[in-house]
């Protein structure tokens, strides 16, 4: 789209749809939210906000690493504008190096001199073959550009108990030992800190095709030699279900229980259900819009569900839920090899974003951690590159703007909400959650699903006033609204005061398809 008619599409939007909805209708009585502000007691895990990187298309080569001899400017080989823009996002904790890819990786093919690394072929993404110039000091040293806790995925799959000991010893052993003596002739004299660690990813699928009780033996035997080496204790997660599968979560419960720390779930949207034509990220109608959107609210379902069953054995939530893959998974872009998975991002994909982490701050007793797939160019991606060229998508937005929830305290909320109707099917028309931060602030997250009409909302907040309000939105004049190289922000956040403050809280007008933060002191 030109950029001078996004331009003008901006302006109508936020002069006009904005202007008109101020009137406050009558109608606001349908949409009532209650935010308990005197209950808070849980709190919103900043890990919630978590990525994930893999070895897959150009998410690592091309999207986080150039080369040190790149013109595109970098640090140590890892490009500058990414880091930059994933800074300003505050990720918490970045997942590597996948993924399908991580049970047939073999760490010891990526340390050493670059030139003498052996290369391998990435089976599972496009069968290319790719050289090992990006590894564990790599991945670490980026980590630490951005500010995130590493999480490794080890390599349950095809790797030996043995191969998996000795990455963590090469890692966080300061001892005079065979591991860290080879880390300290690479170049890093002091272990690093490695604070996740995943035994096996997809265990029931790309990563070995097991049982639930064949992985849960295996995970028994791999995570004893683990080791928690001084100064660095690692929180061990385990390969959980895929989506609905709960026989899965029954059985790891049953049979590892305290031997972990937490356990995982994968669940991916799109508007089809069907993962063969899965439908495109940006040619899309109401349909399709409807049918993502009401996908991607499932996942209160699953996660109520896995966490019903985790509570059986666990009533003190001990053990934490890790959604370390979710998002939304449409065809490839025309053009780009499919096993790549480069899609664009549209404002359809930032309600995805919003609403889905409205549901894990609301089940913040349970999920502990979440990893969205993925951050650079795969998936549901943050940040799109092309060679020098790089934009920030719909869905970075969102993550920017939540990130006044991390570490917050959940604030108990109830949402009474107008259904949003399509072809005879209905799902809620608002999504919300509401924290507190450590000065005081109360932020709550508003989506408004129905991509046509704006929602007027009444909140009151219980235990506290409203003296001053300030708001930020996310949204566009059409669904398949998405930046470009050439228009990078078709979509971004404005300000918002679209609202009022009452006797007990404030009415807030939300525009049609839209993210709204608002805070209120």
């Amino acid at each position: 789209m030109d950029p001078s008619v996004t331009a003008l599409f901006r302006a109508i939007l936020l002069s006009g749809v904005l202007l008109a909805t101020r009137t406050f209708a009558a109608d606001a009585a349908a949409n009532r939210l209650v935010i308990h502000t005197d209950q808070g007691r849980d709190k919103i895990s900043r890990n919630i906000y978590g990525q994930f990187s893999e070895h897959l298309g150009h998410c690592i080569y091309g999207g986080v690493w150039v080369g040190e001899d790149s013109p595109i400017p970098n640090t140590r080989g890892i490009r500058n504008d990414v880091v930059a823009a994933l800074r300003k996002i505050k990720v918490p904790v970045l997942r590597w190096p996948g993924g399908c890819f991580a049970d047939e990786y073999h760490w010891r093919d990526g340390i050493g001199p670059r030139a003498q690394r052996p290369a391998m072929i990435n089976t599972h993404w496009g069968g290319v073959v790719e050289d090992n110039h990006f590894g564990t000091h790599e991945f670490l040293d980026f980590c630490q550009q951005i500010g995130a806790a590493p999480y490794i995925t080890g390599n349950l799959g095809s790797g030996t108990v043995q191969e998996m000991m000795e990455w963590v010893e090469y890692m966080t052993s300061d001892a005079s030992s065979p591991m860290a003596n080879l880390r300290r002739k690479n170049g890093q004299d002091q272990p690093w800190k490695v604070p996740f660690f995943g035994v096996g990813n997809e265990s029931w699928g790309c990563g070995g095709s097991m049982t639930p009780e064949f992985y849960a033996d295996n995970y028994r035997r791999y995570d004893t030699f683990i080791k928690n080496y001084p100064g660095n204790r690692i929180y061990r997660v385990a390969c959980g279900a895929n989506a609905a599968d709960y026989r899965w979560t029954e059985v790891l419960m049953k049979n590892v229980g305290r031997r972990m720390n937490g356990l995982s779930l994968h669940y991916y949207t799109n508007p089809s259900g069907d993962w063969g034509r899965k439908g495109s990220a940006t040619d899309f109608d109401e349909a399709q819009w409807f049918a993502t959107l009401r996908g991607a609210l499932r996942m209160e379902e699953l996660v109520e569900k896995h966490a019903a069953i985790m509570d059986q054995y666990d009533r003190q939530k001990r053990i934490g839920l890790v959604v370390d893959e979710w998002g939304a998974w449409y065809d490839v872009e025309p053009g780009t090899n499919p096993g790549f998975l480069y899609q664009q991002n549209t404002l359809r994909d930032a309600l995805v974003a919003g609403l889905t982490l409205n549901i894990f701050n609301r089940h913040c007793d349970r999920v502990k951690m979440a990893n969205i797939a993925q951050l650079v160019n795969v998936l549901q991606s943050m940040i799109l590159t092309d060679k020098e060229k790089m934009t920030v998508t719909p869905t970075y937005h969102v993550f920017e703007m939540y990130t006044v929830h991390q570490d917050a305290t959940l604030l108990p909320s109830q949402l009474e909400c107008a259904d949003y109707e399509f072809d005879g099917k209905k799902i809620p028309g608002i999504s919300a959650s509401a924290s507190q931060d450590a000065a005081g602030r109360i932020h709550v997250t508003l989506c408004n699903l129905n991509p046509n009409n704006p929602a007027e909302l009444s909140c009151e907040l219980q235990g506290a006033k409203a003296s001053r309000l300030s708001g930020r939105v996310l949204a566009a004049a059409t669904m398949q609204a998405h930046n470009t190289f050439d228009d990078p922000t078709a979509v971004k956040p404005e300000a918002f005061d679209a609202f009022k403050v009452t006797d007990n809280g404030f009415n807030a007008s939300l525009p049609s398809k839209s993210v709204v933060v608002i805070t209120v002191e």
